[in-house]
């Protein structure tokens, strides 16, 4: 309360302010410290007893006083009583009365330092309560008085006391000079004052009792939560219960009073927040006061329910990125200011120092600043339709407005006093409407900034109340004229965000409200606009864009703003369900905001802080004017950094430390509107009452500021239940409906266990948690955000607890770190969209720890397996966010200027903080020790080759598979997909990815004797990236690779050595010519007609077990293809085909993919079709035109894209690489009905590892073979088998795959060029074999597959396997590479050739 408006009111002009039923209202702040007296004096109801030193007030002098006369007055009535202090100073006190008592007191006395000490009186009793209203900088002192400073002006002093408790009929107080140490009484007693009662004080109006509990909770929490006796609890439940009579008796019904107690403070000052969502106008509040017995889940544990993991999964993917960006990236037209601001800056050869824009009722107003030698130009245009005359000053400090030196005065410019009236003129360019300009420049750099109005006709406009200012001092970091062409994001959305930035950056009720009214833009974006909105709202998270400038907003008003963007999500979150998980990230960013008055409490609480600890001055109060200025996460640190300092005894490094590790240095703290100078001050004996008082402050600031925080999530959802003492354990306020049973106890035991070392028993509590909130996350709830918060902050408290728990696991057995894997892979899949691969991965290991328990032989093996596949799922997690988080963060950190080390590990930080990367540590640490239980050790060798060569570390070797290495290289590849070609010059590979050992990369590193091996162990593999440049000798052996640092001569050697030992291969083609036949049966497949893939498949027709099945089949032979480009019909398309060759021929690689498409262009002849068809029909296929035209199309389409896959890059480059004539290769097409496998196969009958003759090596997945051919991640199950013991597969892995390929009954087209199977020329597989119907692809669940779980299944099966391979081998006399598959337990082989 200022001191002008205290001296207005005690001289009669009394303009009441709005009646606060708040405790200090926040409007207002404390002016300063109260001096502390040094008098230790005890302090009881009546007055001063039993002084511990003799007072200064002179006894023997009487103090009179006269009554004066009580006038009557309606509707008030006042009193006037008059005192003489000393004889020589005058007391006057003035109790007047409506509905609250006011007492005005007046004191004639020079001292700058009386204080007011009071209490009330109540029911007659001597003893002293304390009203719960009472003036600015009051104090509680020791619970038995308040003290007031009185407010100096002039020789007098004032204070006001307005007392709304009718329940006190008095008030008794005393005055303390504390420079003099002097008190002055009523002679020798307590003044005592008699406070009117109000005529329309009734006492038998009923006040509902539940209504009395929450007020009553209300009192005591203003009060800093203090523990109370049972006197007081009395007085407490009494004084609430006076309180709301007293509004009733106003008129307010039971319901008016619920509604205010239960209901939103709908006041707002901005026009943004007026909105309310529908879930707060339906949301129906519940009080209920608890029974005080409650049932507890036991102290040690509890007990997990039993749950079908299988009803966790969710499948709410968003469309693919690609899909999206097309369309959200394609630029709008640019506006028409636009225009001529893009035109400006092209015409300024300065770069633009600052750029601005504001909103100008439906218009806007752009500035730019450009600076250069010295002077500043200053360029302003608007596209608002009226004429505008700009108002406009110049300044050398914020706030003021100096006259611009007239020199510098544009055209049509008028001084008037302090500033100049400038008229704007049209641009002379060519846009679509006209645009009104201002130009201005300025010498020197002595003046920081513009502040200007407008006026159009005769109104004036302003910036939402405040002039505009351009601050031309400071430069603006988002200014740059290229921000990329962000493709990959909602580019539209990112370029509103960024031109609104400004205007966010005022306060975070702007930047929430901002962002609440870009939720349906973003909406429409899809999953790049919330994309976009998460990347906006992180930064602003990460103190990367500015918090507040110069923007005095009230807590109430921030909270209110958050309290409409979540209302927003929350809307979008029940309704968009593959989003959720990024509206759950955005949540996390923005807070829960205010429920009710929260924050208004952040206000009123601090003061609450510094009355009852006396800590008024220095740096509590420039952190209270800090908060009554604006409040931000920041408050949220510097809380629990002064919590930290206390604890510590008052050691400052301590609270130092606590701000920096968070971000906050002593820069930042005087970078506030309000600056934080001091550091914190305190006295031992406030420790206890500061350390309570800050952990009540310390749950309001999070319920604002902190959506996460588990403390104020519980208490929020669950009313404030146990939050009291005494009388007010268990009074309930807005708890959640419809929560499930003992759902209390169980987060009761959460909060238990927060803090405990052994972390076990907690994270099984808060995953029990999460796992019963789950199906309310699922559908529509009037709370639904509430809960959203809750499930935030118990994710997030999985997070730390697991860090937490490292420790325990120092020593910890596989058992206990695999139940910790289960543990976060859970927290994981219950934060996913998409998640039922994590699902999987849980069930996973789970079948691992009962295999562990069960004490099986592979439990080891089968886990080795499973924690590849987790590694993989978070690898494929990562990979999803960083497409979709990254392009928007590169793009709106460019518009905004953020740091670029920001924005490059934008999307790796957005990983750390969730449950992956706690995921991938536990990963990291077990593998070594299932590696050994399963004498897996560090590589698993594919090519044992020894070699000697520079080592090159390369991100994936798809990127340098085209290249020449002009030295023997040795490439360490983070990936490896499966389906590469070994780039030129390079004589090994190496890498931490799991091809098979059986896909394409993997015998093509065999065929061409290069080493390649797979290392597990991170260590070893950090070793060799760090001999990037090096030479080393490698040595495999089966199960290990020994490497060693050697000079350059060693490499000489070794190649001498190698051009020795390997002469080049001299291989050529045949070019095969049309027979005349459009198609042929298995019968007639020949050297000529078809290549090897077909005539081998042809050839074990009949011969091999009855019990191995082989797959009808029919080709298109040679020749067909070049027949079909020789037709008429197809004349355009061979002639364009003849165009793109050459450029071809001429070195342009990018011809590949065009010939690949003008092929798929070909036309069939009638005469193929019949003869395609009749073929099929003869030898009992299906034939696909009895299902219509369209399935005949796509059988056709199917057919071109095997002839046009002669021109994949990696079939093309290959040829090249062996000196192959391309033109020669030819393409026959074999036919075959596609058996949709249980299981498919690959088998090699020689060891293709060790080369061992008698054992057969085979790899098995779940579903169609092009998993295990192509590049699908995870390996397949791999087994050996003895020749001469068939029976007795010996398991080496279990499958990682997490993919399945699975059709419907169809039809497949298979590639079987004249360039496959050539000696020294492993041409297989680099062509496409393309089914005629798309794959379904499955997620697998390999806990419910009996090639796993079953022994005596798994052992039929691959021993199957093992013996058709040996037949078909014995059948050639030669190695055989077979694939085949499984189908109801048959086995069928789809063909075979030479094993390389």
């Amino acid at each position: 309360m200022s001191n002008s408006l205290v001296n207005n009111l005690l001289n009669r002009a009394l303009i009441r302010p709005p009646h606060h039923t708040k405790l200090n209202s926040s409007c207002l702040p404390a002016v300063g410290k109260i001096g502390r007296s040094n008098l230790s004096t005890q302090l009881f109801g009546k007055g001063l007893h039993k002084s511990a030193q003799r007072l200064l007030t002179d006894i023997g002098r009487p103090v009179s006083f006269v009554t004066r006369a009580v006038l009557a007055m309606d509707p008030a009535s006042q009193a006037v009583e008059k005192f003489n202090l000393d004889g020589n100073i005058d007391l006057l006190v003035e109790v007047s009365s409506t509905n609250v008592r006011e007492v005005n007191i007046q004191i004639a006395h020079t001292s700058d330092s009386l204080l007011l000490h009071w209490g009330g009186i109540r029911d007659n009793k001597e003893k002293w309560v304390l009203p719960s209203r009472s003036p600015d900088r009051t104090i509680n002192y020791k619970n038995r008085a308040l003290r007031t400073p009185f407010v100096k002006s002039g020789d007098n002093s004032y204070l006001k006391l307005e007392i709304d408790d009718h329940a006190i009929q008095a008030i008794e107080f005393l005055i303390f000079d504390e420079s003099r140490n002097k008190w002055y009484k009523n002679n020798g007693q307590n003044f005592h004052i008699n406070l009117p009662m109000g005529k329309n004080v009734e006492h038998n109006v009923s006040v509902p009792e539940d209504l009395v509990q929450i007020q009553a909770y209300i009192r005591w929490e203003r009060n800093g939560k203090q523990n109370y006796s049972p006197e007081k609890e009395k007085e407490e439940y009494e004084a609430a219960r006076a309180e709301l009579r007293e509004e009733m008796m106003r008129g307010a019904s039971a319901e008016d009073l619920r509604r205010k107690l239960l209901k939103k403070d709908d006041t707002s000052d901005s026009p943004e927040s007026k909105e309310t969502s529908s879930s707060e106008q339906k949301s129906e509040k519940k009080v209920s006061k608890q029974p005080k017995q409650k049932k507890h889940f036991s102290t040690e544990k509890i007990q997990r329910k039993g749950r079908d993991l299988n009803k966790l999964i969710c499948k709410h993917a968003a469309d693919s990125v690609e899909s999206k960006s097309k369309s959200s990236s394609e630029p709008r037209a640019l506006t028409t200011l636009e225009m001529y601001a893009k035109a400006k800056e092209e015409q300024e050869s300065t770069p633009v120092f600052s750029k601005k824009s504001f909103k100008l009722e439906g218009s806007m107003i752009l500035v730019l600043v450009t600076k250069l030698s010295g002077k500043t130009k200053i360029h302003l245009a608007t596209d608002y339709k009226e004429k505008i005359t700009l108002h406009w000053a110049l300044s050398q400090k914020g706030g003021e407005w100096l006259d611009p030196p007239s020199d510098i005065l544009p055209p049509n410019s008028l001084p008037v006093r302090g500033a100049v009236d400038t008229q704007l003129t049209i641009a002379s360019t060519d846009l679509p409407s006209p645009v009104q300009t201002f130009e201005v420049e300025i010498e020197g750099d002595s003046y920081k900034g513009m502040p200007f109005v407008l006026k159009a006709g005769e109104r004036w406009i302003k910036n939402s109340g405040r002039d505009f200012y351009v601050d031309f001092a400071k430069e603006e970091k988002h200014v740059q004229k290229d921000y990329g062409d962000g493709k990959g994001t909602a580019k539209n959305l990112l370029d509103r965000i960024a031109n609104l930035e400004s205007e966010a950056q005022k306060s975070f009720m702007h930047r929430f409200n901002i962002a609440a009214d870009l939720v349906n833009e973003a909406k429409n974006a899809g999953q790049l606009g919330f994309a976009g909105i998460l990347v906006w709202m992180r930064f602003m998270a990460t103190r990367q864009l500015v918090w507040n400038k110069n923007y005095n907003v009230k807590p109430r008003e921030i909270s209110k703003a958050q309290d409409r963007l979540t209302d927003v999500l929350q809307e979008v979150y029940a309704s968009y369900p593959e989003y959720r998980e990024l509206l759950r990230m955005i949540m996390s960013t923005v807070g829960r905001g205010g429920e009710g008055d929260v924050g208004q409490r952040i206000r009123d609480e601090i003061l609450v802080i510094q009355r009852n600890n006396d800590c008024a001055g220095g740096m509590m109060e420039e952190w209270h004017q800090k908060l009554h200025n604006n409040t931000s996460p920041d408050d949220v640190v510097i809380c629990q950094a002064l919590m930290d300092y206390v604890k510590s005894d008052f050691d400052m490094s301590v609270y130092w430390k606590t701000l920096n590790e968070n971000g906050i240095t002593k820069e930042r703290l005087l970078s506030y509107d309000r600056a934080i100078h001091s550091e914190p001050s305190f006295r031992r004996e406030q420790k206890d009452g500061l350390l309570r008082d800050l952990g009540h402050y310390m749950r309001t600031l999070k319920a604002v500021h902190s959506g996460a925080d588990l403390e104020s999530a519980i208490q929020n959802c669950m009313g404030y239940q146990d939050d009291g003492e005494g009388f007010m354990v268990g009074v309930q306020i807005n708890p959640v409906s419809g929560l499930p049973s003992g759902y209390p106890d169980l987060l009761r035991f959460v909060l238990q266990h927060v803090e405990e070392k052994n972390v076990e028993p907690l994270l099984e509590g808060l995953l029990e948690a999460r796992q019963e909130l789950r199906p309310l996350l699922l559908k529509s709830h009037d709370r639904l955000k509430d809960l959203l918060f809750l499930d935030l902050a118990l994710d997030s408290t999985v997070r730390t607890a697991i860090e937490r728990g490292y420790e325990q696991l120092n020593d910890a057995g596989p058992e206990k770190i695999m139940y910790f894997i289960s543990l976060v892979l859970e927290n994981l899949a219950l934060s996913s969209d998409d998640n039922e691969d994590l699902i999987y991965c849980l069930k996973g290991w789970q079948f691992a720890l009962n295999m562990f328990k069960s004490k099986k032989d592979h439990w080891a093996l089968y886990a080795k397996s499973v924690l590849d596949r987790s590694r993989l799922a978070l690898q494929s997690k990562a990979e999803r966010y960083l497409e979709i988080l990254q392009p928007s963060a590169e793009y709106l950190g460019s518009c905004l200027g953020v740091d670029q080390w920001a924005v490059s590990i934008f999307t790796e930080e957005i990983i750390r903080a969730g449950s992956a990367a706690a995921l991938s540590s536990l990963v990291n640490r077990l593998d070594p020790v299932l590696r050994k239980t399963a004498n897996l050790g560090s590589w698993q060798v594919i090519s044992p080759v020894e070699v000697v060569g520079y080592v090159t570390v390369v991100d994936e070797l798809l990127t340098v598979q085209n290249k020449t290495y002009d030295r023997p290289t040795i490439i360490v590849a983070k990936r490896v997909r499966g389906e590469e070609e070994i780039p030129d010059g390079a004589v090994a590979v190496l890498t931490p990815d799991m091809p098979d050992v059986l896909s394409h990369v993997s015998v093509r590193a065999r065929n061409g004797k290069i080493c390649f091996a797979t290392c597990f162990d991170s260590g070893i593999l950090s070793d060799l990236q760090a001999m990037d440049g090096k030479v080393l000798s490698l040595k495999p052996t089966s199960a290990d690779v020994v490497y060693r640092e050697v000079n350059d001569s060693e490499v000489s050697s070794q190649s001498s050595d190698n051009l020795e030992d390997v002469p080049p291969p001299s291989i050529s083609l045949v070019k095969k010519q049309f027979v005349g036949r459009y198609a042929i049966s298995s019968e007639e497949f020949t050297n000529d007609l078809v290549g090897a893939k077909s005539r081998n498949i042809g050839y074990l027709k009949g011969k091999v077990p009855s019990w191995v099945g082989i797959p009808t089949s029919v080709a298109l032979p040679f020749g067909v293809f070049e027949k079909v480009l020789s037709e008429k019909a197809n004349q355009a398309v061979s002639e364009k085909l003849q165009v793109l060759k050459k450029s071809l021929d001429e070195g342009d690689q990018g011809a590949l993919g065009e010939i690949r498409k003008t092929v798929l262009g070909l036309v069939a002849p009638s005469e193929l079709v019949e003869e395609l068809k009749r073929t099929m029909k003869s030898s009992d296929m299906p034939w696909p035109g009895d299902e219509g035209e369209q399935r005949w199309e796509q059988a056709w389409s199917a057919i071109k894209k095997v002839w046009a896959s002669k021109w994949n890059e990696r079939a093309y480059f290959s040829t090249k690489k062996v000196k192959l004539d391309h033109d020669y290769l030819c393409m026959a097409v074999l036919v075959q009905e596609v058996i949709n496998a249980d299981y498919a196969f690959v088998i090699h009958t020689t060891n293709p590892s060790s080369g061992d003759s008698s054992e057969i090596y085979a790899e098995v997945v779940k579903g169609l073979g092009e998993t295990l051919v192509g590049a699908y991640p995870g390996r397949s199950l791999s087994f050996i088998c003895k020749k001469n013991n068939l029976d007795s597969p010996l398991l080496l892995g279990y499958p990682s795959k997490p993919i399945g390929l699975f059709i419907r009954r169809s039809i497949i087209f298979r590639s079987d060029s004249n360039g496959e199977d050539l000696e020294g020329y492993a041409g297989a597989g680099l062509y496409d074999s393309v089914p005629m119907d798309e794959e379904d692809k499955v997620v697998l669940d390999y806990t419910t597959d009996p090639l796993i779980t079953d022994e005596s299944f798994q052992k039929k099966i691959l021993s199957d396997i093992a013996r058709a391979g040996d037949a078909i081998e014995k059948l050639y006399g030669t190695p055989q590479d077979i694939e085949g598959v499984i189908r109801h337990g048959k086995l069928y082989v789809v063909q075979t050739r030479p094993q390389v």
